[in-house]
């Protein structure tokens, strides 16, 4: 309880700390705030004055109803203006905040290790930057806009209550933080259900992403059925988790507002006493109190409610600040490469990693590719090939030993400058929503419009490009359904051929093309790997006989090596392999 007590005290101290860069428009706030409660609180005076004026000696003083009307209209002049420019101060403050949450989180999306987005449903990170940045930005606005008039009602309210009369005054500020210890006792109990409430609707975010996103092979086994109750599930836990946090705290409202009616009640007996005992306690006054006693109340009550709000939104901010806290990816990096002397010898020294601590995948690797070499990565699925590009890349780093690019470890090169210094075509493809030129031209954003179609041609994508609706112009989507995944991978081929960078990493880069046009790349790639270094993982082993070195792995550990006729005159396992797909 008490470490849930002091995180929600840290989440609280760091809101305000974003608060606080927005000053002057929270400054202005308070001024108008004061200025129209000020006014407002004004208005039961001038209430009572005026039925004072109409009944107090018998027949109506319209000289004065007419002067206190004047008054009256003044206020509400100034009252109207004051709360619109204050609402505009409380929404920019309120929604700048989450402006800068949103932008920090998304900026600290691109400092997380890969690690962590590999382990994290990509639905709940999507949730905590746009579902709890939402409710965390209606917590402020609703705080904002009822706090600062609530408190400053309740401080004005209580001056000129006794002003008019100590002892009414009394009886009404006795009474009434009763609703406000109800509200607190309720609001202090609810943080615990919104923060579950927002891990549910993470997960139920992350399923609904897994399910549209996997939907042609849902669809292909059969899977629906499974499919929905498991999100019948998740749909289920949030419903209960939603209820019982709404549930509890909806209980705060008409908790305050039975104890307020009772503290009117008894206002205005003790007042009609007191109208009949004193004479100096006219019926104006009488009725100005019972106006205070409402306008004290209904800050509490809105208090109360904005209490509640407030702990879906600090729920929501330290999920969002969870995501903050999570570590950065390592780079201490400090040796520039340039990738125009880049030699491309790369070494492999005792290399040891595993994904899971607990299961070893490689250990104690070894292998030099020399500059200008073509090496092979072979072997069954899940025996690591994947594994050493990652390490190349400094996706992941390597638990020990030494991995170098032309005699300069890996770990001391800057991740940016190294990956500037490779060009990469996966199995996997992303398009970016935007035209085939900018989809092209991604890793070379200042290439001209001959380089980007003399790439496209090499990778054999002009044609179907030029087929398309407004050819190089054509607006994709990786998820529009325009491409076919063949397309897409020749796109991803064509930045590679407009990059030609020094080293060259191909995962599976032809996996989607049709056999005709891939020994048409081929031919390409050949060109361009001359005189580069290259790294082919490949399951169809007919694209490597012409590779310099070719690695056979197995279980993270490399059990053969040479080039092909070697391979296949040793009879071993890439012998096996091999005859496997050609005879």
């Amino acid at each position: 309880m008490k470490t849930k007590a002091k995180a929600k005290k840290g989440t609280t101290l760091r809101v305000l700390k974003f608060v606080a860069k927005y000053r002057f428009s929270l400054a202005v706030s308070i001024i108008c705030a004061i200025l129209s409660s000020v006014l407002a609180l004004y208005i039961p005076i001038l209430t009572g004055n005026v039925i004072d004026a109409a009944v107090g000696k018998g027949q109506v003083d319209f000289d004065a109803v007419y002067s206190i009307l004047a008054r009256f209209g003044m206020c509400l002049v100034i009252i109207v203006p004051t709360q619109w420019i204050m609402a505009l101060c409380n929404n920019r403050v309120a929604f700048g905040v989450v402006r800068e949450l949103r932008m920090a989180a998304f900026k600290k999306l691109q400092k997380l290790p890969i690690s962590y987005i590999d382990s994290t449903p990509r639905g709940d990170t999507v949730s905590r930057i746009i579902s709890d940045a939402d409710r965390f930005s209606d917590g402020l606005v609703l705080g904002f806009s009822q706090l600062f008039t609530g408190l400053i009602t309740i401080v004005g309210t209580i001056i000129f209550m006794f002003t008019l009369n100590w002892t009414m005054a009394l009886v009404v500020v006795l009474l009434t933080p009763l609703s406000l210890f109800c509200a607190a006792f309720i609001a202090k109990r609810t943080y615990s259900m919104f923060s579950e409430q927002s891990r549910d609707n993470g997960a139920l975010t992350a399923s609904i992403d897994e399910t549209v996103e996997n939907q042609k092979l849902i669809r292909a086994y059969g899977y629906e059925g499974a499919r929905r109750a498991e999100f019948e599930a998740r749909n289920e836990k949030l419903r209960k988790s939603s209820l019982k946090a709404i549930f509890y705290s909806s209980l705060t409202n008409p908790v305050t507002r039975f104890v307020n009616s009772t503290v009117y009640a008894v206002t205005a007996g003790v007042g009609a006493i007191m109208a009949i005992s004193d004479p100096v306690f006219t019926a104006g006054c009488l009725s100005g109190f019972l106006i205070y006693a409402n306008q004290y109340t209904k800050p509490f009550n809105e208090i109360s409610g904005v209490i509640t709000e407030l702990q879906g939104a600090l729920a929501g901010a330290s999920r969002i600040f969870e995501l903050l806290d999570s570590e950065d990816v390592v780079d201490n990096g400090r040796e520039e490469l340039d990738p125009e002397s880049v030699k491309g010898e790369i070494r492999f020294e005792n290399v040891s990693f595993s994904y899971d601590k607990s299961r070893e995948l490689i250990k104690d690797l070894s292998f030099t590719a020399h500059p200008g070499q073509r090496v092979a990565i072979v072997g069954q699925t899940g025996c690591g090939k994947t594994t050493i590009i990652n390490l190349l890349m400094r996706f992941y780093d390597a638990d020990s030993g030494v991995i170098s690019i032309d005699g300069v470890p890996t770990n001391r090169i800057p991740r940016k400058t190294l990956r500037a210094a490779c060009g990469m075509v996966l199995q996997d493809t992303w398009i970016k929503k935007g035209s085939v030129r900018d989809n092209i031209a991604l890793g070379c954003p200042n290439a001209t419009d001959e380089e980007i179609i003399a790439a496209a041609k090499a990778s054999h994508a002009h044609g179907f490009i030029k087929r398309l609706k407004n050819g190089y112009d054509t607006v994709i989507d990786d998820s529009d359904g325009s491409l076919s995944r063949g397309q897409r991978q020749l796109i991803c081929i064509c930045r590679l051929m407009l990059k030609t960078p020094p080293i060259l990493i191909l995962d599976e880069a032809t996996s989607s093309i049709d056999t005709r046009t891939e020994m048409k790349i081929s031919d390409a790639f050949d060109k361009l790997m001359k005189g580069r270094t290259a790294f082919i993982v490949a399951h169809r082993l007919g694209t490597i006989r012409n590779a310099d070195m070719i690695l056979v792995m197995d279980n993270g550990n490399v059990v053969e090596r040479g080039t092909h006729k070697e391979l296949i005159a040793k009879q071993g396992v890439y012998c096996k392999l091999y005859n496997s797909q050609f005879k």
